[in-house]
């Protein structure tokens, strides 16, 4: 396993557990977390053991964006070699991941710490975290979220959250479909847990079919994405874990999954 002093990475039986761990700077992202929270995801990919991930901050803040002592002065090309670690690879290797993956907002998520949080499949916070673009008040501008947004939240929300700045709250968040559930701050980690066993217990084989069918469907002109749909559910119908389950089902049994 990778050493890691900018996350903390942990396995509590099939759920893997990456900690963004920079509290002293709000988990500012910098290069080093950049690339630690890329080879913790791979390496949960890598692990057979593990069936879901949950990520989350150290401290009281979910990721208060890129550490802007780190970016301040950065060189237009040193600044695009890190985006296309933490934008582009990150991005790539969730949607690869195989595995479903759950962010817990533990507090103030911001900037690009959005970017972590809605590259995952889905999204807890507490009824303490806040969620904003506070970009363009230092002069910057939110990148992915300018396109990611609006097909999220509509075009006239996505512009003010963009142009304002102003974070909402995590109930509005909820609201306006941008997370999947807010629950009490005590409560977070056993909710995102409680959700990560959820989707653990199911057939990983399944699950990897259906997050790749997802997100292909995503990127793709309609019909084309329900015609790739349609493939994956003919080859997943060819599984051991599709008779499993079905068998399981007549049976009245629970199913035990393979994985193949």
């Amino acid at each position: 396993m990778p050493q890691f002093t900018a996350i903390n990475y942990a396995k509590d039986g099939e759920i893997a557990r990456v900690t963004l761990n920079r509290p002293q700077k709000r988990n500012a992202i910098n290069m080093e977390l950049s690339r630690e929270l890329n080879a913790a995801l791979l390496e949960a990919k890598a692990d057979p053991d593990v069936r879901a991930v949950v990520v989350t901050g150290a401290g009281s803040a979910f990721c208060a964006g890129i550490d802007l002592a780190f970016f301040r002065g950065m060189k237009p090309l040193e600044f695009r070699r890190f985006l296309e670690t933490f934008y582009a690879e990150m991005t790539d290797i969730q949607r690869n991941l195989g595995k479903p993956t759950i962010a817990a907002l533990n507090g103030p998520t911001l900037a690009a710490g959005c970017s972590i949080a809605f590259s995952c499949d889905m999204i807890i916070a507490s009824e303490e975290a806040r969620i904003g673009y506070p970009e363009i008040n230092v002069g910057l501008m939110p990148a992915m979220h300018l396109v990611l947004l609006p097909h999220l939240v509509g075009r006239y929300k996505a512009f003010e959250l963009c142009l304002s700045g102003d974070p909402i709250g995590a109930k509005e968040a909820l609201e306006l479909g941008m997370i999947n559930a807010v629950v009490p701050h005590e409560g977070l980690e056993a909710a995102a847990t409680d959700m990560a066993k959820k989707l653990a217990s199911k057939s990983p084989l399944l699950v990897k079919y259906c997050k790749d069918a997802f997100y292909h469907g995503m990127d793709m002109e309609f019909k084309k994405a329900i015609v790739d749909a349609a493939d994956m559910l003919c080859i997943a119908v060819s599984s051991e874990d599709t008779y499993e389950g079905l068998s399981a089902f007549v049976e009245k049994r629970a199913p035990v999954w393979k994985g193949r």
